[in-house]
């Protein structure tokens, strides 16, 4: 508690401190009110990433920057906005100070929107020898690790290893996976043969294993039969109801005995949250902080949690609000809504109500469900749809254009020149100061 980070005085505003600066974090620093709150933003990097476009990012389809944003640059113009690249240790309420790797930041209000990661179910082999897909570096990563496959492909001296290079395996049949998928289904029939034209495409095969009974568990049986439909057409190899069991020596062992071959093994199969330590042990539960109809943290009346890490249980949602952007995003805005009436002498916060606006996820070119209230899409027309909403939710006008640019010309002749392996280099200088 000595070692008080540097962050400008207060100046008769109470201090907003919000940790984490994705959907959540990103709308509350944006809509609350600069006259009469200071806002510190503490995130581990230092740019807003746009999470459902990183599959795209990992196929080449995209290049990182447009679908990532600064917050420096988002807050140019917001007054007594202040940002600190570094990570939150752990809360300590009882003194309002939060703890972190720069130091020790005071608040008058402290709103956790820390989001999820990658889940493991406790098996660390998997994370060690696994590629995730959360953040901008592990779709570089997996791009890195696609493309080296076919590089890797023309040196092969036996099948039995050029299989396991041309094999990819994605594990979970949630939205990312399924669009994981079918991206790289596109990649093999319009792209890859033009750029390897000595590989056989024949022997590259793509395997999705969801332990689910169906895919896309989160939307209508109808549009789950519609995505299967879709990828087996596409050529991907499907698993219902099974998982994982290991991946050692390039082998995929599923639990009923089953084994895949593959040097590619793309783990999104779950998400856990990443909760800020500090708080009571029934704060929690299952790593989520619990929270009442206004977001506040149970215990405390200057503690706020936002998006994936909260968990608001109500009669239509006893288990919490679903892990997504529209919940977290909503959230935000009810929270700097009622902060905002609380510093004009308003003190009745107004409880939270999510509006559903639907779900979709694409499967590919000219392929995509979309459920919108009663309404139900699918097929070309539920990609347009998909494809609109996500360029208006990107972040910055020159990655509104961008993206727009790419996909336009990406399906005018199928060909978008991403597909640049950045290796790095090994730099010790850097790795002592910064790893």
């Amino acid at each position: 508690m000595q070692n008080i980070a540097n962050i400008p005085p207060k100046k008769g505003k109470k201090r907003v401190v919000v940790v984490g600066g994705g959907f959540a974090g990103l709308e509350l620093s944006k809509k609350i009110s600069p006259k009469h709150y200071q806002i510190v933003l503490v995130d581990k990097v230092n740019y807003y990433q746009f999470q459902p476009l990183l599959y795209q990012v990992a196929t080449a389809g995209l290049e990182p920057s447009s679908i990532s944003y600064p917050h420096r640059k988002a807050f140019q113009r917001h007054p007594d906005f202040h940002f600190r690249r570094c990570e939150a240790v752990r809360a300590v309420p009882e003194h309002n100070a939060l703890e972190t790797t720069i130091g020790t930041i005071h608040y008058d209000y402290l709103v956790v929107a820390t989001g999820c990661d990658t889940n493991y179910f406790g098996d660390e082999s998997l994370r060690e020898n696994t590629f995730a897909l959360k953040s901008v570096s592990e779709a570089l990563l997996m791009r890195n690790r696609i493309l080296l496959s076919f590089e890797e492909s023309l040196c092969a001296r036996t099948e039995e290893d050029l299989r396991k290079r041309l094999t990819f395996v994605v594990v979970g049949g949630g939205a990312t996976g399924i669009e994981l998928a079918g991206a790289l289904a596109d990649m093999k029939k319009r792209i890859l043969p033009k750029d390897y034209p000595e590989l056989d495409f024949s022997k590259m095969e793509i395997h999705l294993i969801d332990a689910s009974p169906r895919l896309l568990a989160a939307m209508s049986v109808e549009a789950s039969e519609e995505v299967a439909r879709t990828l087996r057409q596409r050529g991907v190899i499907l698993y219902h109801d099974k998982a994982v069991k290991s991946y050692e020596g390039g082998i995929v062992e599923m639990n009923d005995g089953a084994k895949i071959a593959s040097n590619n093994v793309f783990w999104v199969a779950g998400v856990k949250p990443n909760s800020l330590a500090g708080f009571p042990e029934n704060a929690y539960l299952k790593g989520r902080l619990q929270v009442d109809e206004c977001n506040c943290v149970q215990g405390f009346d200057n503690v706020f949690c936002l998006g994936d890490t909260a968990l608001m249980k109500t009669e239509k949602f006893p288990f919490g609000h679903p892990q997504l952007a529209q919940p977290a995003i909503q959230q935000a805005r009810k929270l700097a809504e009622n902060l905002n009436k609380q510093a004009k002498g308003k003190h009745i916060f107004e409880p939270f109500a999510y509006n559903d606006k639907g779900t979709m996820a694409t499967i590919g070119r000219n392929a995509a469900v979309a459920a919108i209230g009663k309404l139900k899409f699918k097929g070309r027309v539920a990609w347009w749809l998909w494809l609109v909403i996500h360029i208006m939710s990107i972040v910055g006008n020159k990655n509104k254009v961008t993206v727009f640019v790419n996909w336009v010309w990406s399906y005018l002749n199928y060909d978008v020149s991403l597909r640049v392996l950045i290796l790095p280099k090994f730099s010790k200088i850097y790795h002592e100061k910064y790893c």
